[in-house]
């Protein structure tokens, strides 16, 4: 949800009002599904709870032709503090998420050792099509790219590469377990 809100608020200061489709489809440009626990259908209901608690606040009804009519949203003062709160927690936050792998490690003898193995090389082998993922995405948004938000891709493709050398380190060890002494 603090990431949800992030953005809301990130994109009504950075914007200036507007209503939630359109802050739904510069979450959809911005591909923010990749980046963080943000989904785009959620926005509207996020929206309303910020609005409910003096966060945003509706500035107008908007529409146009035949379409339903829009909510506009703006950012409150409350908000604006709320935006700066929120920037503050996530820089701050450097806990180290657990990877329950790391318990599957610990009682990993409760399977057969080639299921183990397999399950391992199949995880790495996802790692490795996801890196070949963001490295395509980022060679295709490249022109597109601030310099700020290059450096947010590669973060991801860091991240990734380290999984599969990782992963890779624990298949040696296995295969060396395997091997007779």
């Amino acid at each position: 949800m603090r990431a949800t809100r992030l953005f809301i608020l990130g994109a009504l200061a950075d914007g200036g009002p507007m209503h939630g489709h359109k802050i739904r489809a510069a979450a959809q440009m911005d591909r923010v599904e990749l980046w963080a626990d943000i989904k785009p259908g959620s926005l509207y209901g996020a929206l309303r709870r910020m609005a409910d608690e003096g966060i945003v606040e509706v500035v107008r009804t908007e529409q146009e032709g035949n379409l339903p009519a829009r909510t506009v949203y703006g950012i409150t003062d409350k908000g604006h503090t709320e935006l700066v709160s929120l920037i503050r927690s996530v820089l701050a936050d450097t806990k180290l998420r657990p990877d329950p792998i790391q318990v599957v490690l610990l009682h990993g003898g409760a399977i057969d050792p080639g299921e183990l193995h397999t399950a391992i090389q199949q995880r790495r082998d996802t790692y490795a099509t996801q890196l070949h993922f963001w490295r395509t995405l980022r060679v295709e948004a490249q022109p597109h790219l601030s310099r700020l938000e290059a450096i947010a891709f590669d973060h991801t493709l860091m991240r990734l590469e380290t999984e599969l050398t990782w992963h890779d380190r624990l298949l040696a060890e296995l295969a060396s377990t395997d091997e007779p002494a």
